[in-house]
């Protein structure tokens, strides 16, 4: 299945994504507390600076740590934490060599259902459980790969037609929706929370 991701906006970060299943793991590890394009365009950045266009788990496992975290946090940083994520990015990679002979795509190939690639998934270092059911939707929303039960085991990230995460993103439109998704998500968030507080309304006292 020819894959086409538009996650990092940038036509060659884009395209590494796409042909490559540990850069596209890669740059899910690296998508937290920074913007989901400086993210995904991270691999790209990495391969660049390690001297070449694509990733290798083995050349990664095997690079000395602090050279690594230098070479993350050369201005542009690829993180905002280039220094921790250099880390785990060099875990995922060694785990990817000890587990699937450094083939990232041996991770789902094989999978007897969803919830045994959710499993294989939520094992990866800097993998959590929302962090592996948005990849295992993205995998089966863009990347075709749908073992039985991939949609329960991605929660309502599986949902077909909605707009959550980076799995349900092709284009300005649909990239607007799940931005749009996540700021009102926030708001309820925001709103629950201090409904909890135990906040007076006005003019009364609270217990």
């Amino acid at each position: 299945m020819s894959v086409s991701l538009h996650l990092a906006q940038q036509p060659d970060a884009d395209a590494l994504l796409s042909r490559s299943p540990l850069a596209a793991l890669v740059g899910m590890l690296l998508d937290q507390q920074v913007p989901m394009e400086w993210a995904f365009a991270g691999p790209l950045a990495i391969a660049r600076r390690l001297g070449g266009d694509d990733l290798d788990a083995r050349e990664i496992a095997a690079y000395d740590p602090d050279a690594f975290a230098a070479l993350l946090s050369a201005k542009p940083a690829v993180h905002r934490y280039p220094g921790s994520m250099a880390k785990r990015v060099q875990q995922l990679c060694q785990y990817l060599i000890e587990h699937y002979d450094g083939d990232a795509s041996a991770l789902w190939r094989g999978a007897a259902d969803g919830k045994e690639l959710l499993a294989r998934l939520t094992a990866l270092p800097g993998f959590g459980a929302q962090k592996s059911q948005i990849f295992l939707a993205l995998l089966g929303k863009q990347f075709g790969v749908r073992p039985t039960g991939w949609r329960a085991a991605a929660g309502p990230y599986g949902e077909d037609g909605c707009h959550r995460s980076v799995a349900d993103i092709t284009d300005p439109e649909s990239l607007a929706a799940v931005r749009t998704h996540k700021q009102q998500a926030k708001q309820a968030a925001k709103s629950a929370k201090a409904a909890g507080t135990g906040k007076a309304a006005p003019g009364r006292t609270a217990k």
